[in-house]
């Protein structure tokens, strides 16, 4: 899974320095509104919606927005929009398979944008199901290497979490893999066994970053030209920027100096 952290890590450091702030609350608010219809309204009992809402809390979203999609969903609200999930395949540089997660309340403006996203960019949609099966749906919860931690005199100090400890805190917790992603670790696992690792993250009183089920690719596809980097980006941006699509997965696997050009660009 090496191609999925390496690229999830570019993308990241890419984010923080141009990330588009309303975009990303919209689509972090849109993920608690559809966890709260599906399982309630109760993060206590709703695991799903207890991470979503973890997720909005680390990227600054306003306690009210979190609230109010709270409600939302679960039918309190008078503004409530029913959400569909539909997933879109593509094809871009090098062969590279891209799977397009959205949630639409407009499936024909969907696939419009998806696919206007794609070839204008140099990619191709694909047929049903031979992108997807490529893919597998993983529980992931990433955890930083760099955590700050509040000391007896209230003060904050700044922790480093190795992988052996991580591995300690999970041992009873079925984690099939432990990916370096850069600045943050990603323990992988079953999505039936997702909320069991991430409780045994806090058990041992350390910080996640996110837990969610995500497509996880069985092989990478090799990216050694700079070029075909660039297009591939072009591509993941320009969905990233459609308000329908939540999450964009590939299997590209970036080499170390297509990495290191891509980051000196950046």
């Amino acid at each position: 899974m090496s191609g999925h952290s390496k690229w999830a890590t570019t993308k990241h450091k890419k984010a923080v320095i141009d990330a588009k702030r309303g975009k990303l609350f919209a689509k972090l608010i849109k993920n608690i509104e559809v966890a709260a219809r599906i399982g309630g309204g109760d993060p206590g009992g709703n695991p799903t919606l207890y991470d979503a809402i973890q997720k909005a809390k680390k990227s600054s979203v306003p306690n009210d927005n979190i609230d109010r999609a709270v409600k939302r969903g679960s039918g309190e609200g008078s503004d409530g929009v029913s959400y569909e999930s539909i997933m879109y395949e593509a094809y871009g540089p090098a062969g590279v398979a891209i799977l397009i997660e959205c949630l639409t309340d407009n499936r024909n403006r969907s696939i419009s944008d998806v696919r206007v996203a794609v070839t204008r960019n140099g990619g191709t949609i694909a047929d049903g199901g031979s992108v997807l099966r490529l893919f597998s749906r993983k529980g992931v919860v990433t955890v930083a290497k760099e955590q700050e931690v509040e000391t007896d005199s209230r003060k904050t100090t700044t922790r480093t979490i190795s992988e052996d400890e991580l591995l300690e805190a999970t041992i009873d917790a079925d984690v099939e893999d432990l990916t370096d992603a850069g600045d943050e670790f990603e323990l992988i696992s079953d999505p039936n066994d997702m909320v069991e690792v991430r409780k045994s993250v806090q058990a041992a009183g350390i910080d996640y970053e996110s837990a969610e089920v995500q497509f996880v690719a069985s092989f990478d596809q090799v990216v050694d030209s700079v070029e075909d980097a660039e297009k591939l980006e072009r591509i993941v941006d320009a969905l990233e920027d459609l308000d329908d699509v939540q999450n964009v997965y590939t299997n590209a696997d970036l080499s170390d100096q297509v990495r290191a050009a891509l980051e000196a660009e950046a």
